[in-house]
């Protein structure tokens, strides 16, 4: 497995805002991303595990995956208090600890923008999904405003380093459709985690991995 750096300081940071940003809408777009699902389902960089509140009774187990040690230790307090079983472990996405066509769903939130190898990592979800399985997103992205894009071109070098991989100019959109799977629905929106931060791009949607591809 390849070496991955730890971001403690970064990670708390990561579990202050996120815990913030529920309450100016995350809960209600971690509570949509997820509706309907049923089955087994695989969360790639669960984080803090807040989506873990917002499962639906149909999931029989979920695989929490996560890299950072303190983010996980913050998800395993969050799986015991989940509606539906949920098994935190240790793992990244460019080599998930996972048999192959073993899930019903994927799930991914805040990302694919931290991860080196965005193509990899949806390879990797495509193999352990099912043939009729299906991947969950919610994830910001580059703007669609020129000037905006650019500032988020300008500042990623540096981001990147402080925040844990994070890289803000990313079209994940584009990124997912060009490796393996078809867009079944994704919904483009501007969100501010907080009072006093700027709206940002943000998707949400479903796709299926492609057949033969």
């Amino acid at each position: 497995m390849t070496a991955h750096l730890q971001h403690p300081r970064f990670a708390r940071f990561y579990a202050r805002i996120s815990t913030r940003a529920e309450a100016h809408g995350g809960a209600a777009h971690r509570a949509r991303l997820l509706a309907g699902l049923t089955g087994t389902v695989i969360e790639i960089g669960a984080g803090n595990g807040l989506n873990f509140a917002h499962y639906p009774s149909g999931v029989t187990r979920v695989l929490a995956v996560e890299p950072d040690d303190t983010l996980r230790e913050y998800a395993d307090g969050a799986s015991r208090r989940a509606p539906v079983p949920v098994d935190v472990v240790a793992g990244h996405a460019d080599e998930l600890p996972a048999a192959d066509a073993s899930f019903d769903a994927a799930v991914i939130s805040l990302v694919l923008c931290t991860v080196a190898d965005p193509a990899h990592a949806l390879g990797e979800i495509r193999r352990v999904l099912r043939s009729a399985g299906q991947l969950r997103f919610y994830e910001h992205v580059r703007s669609d405003k020129p000037a905006l894009a650019f500032l988020q071109d300008a500042v990623t070098p540096v981001w990147s380093r402080l925040a844990g991989g994070c890289r803000p100019n990313r079209d994940t959109a584009a990124v997912i459709a060009a490796n393996g799977f078809a867009i079944d629905a994704c919904q483009r929106f501007g969100f501010s985690p907080s009072a006093g931060i700027p709206r940002f791009a943000h998707i949400l949607g479903t796709a299926h991995p492609v057949a033969g591809d």
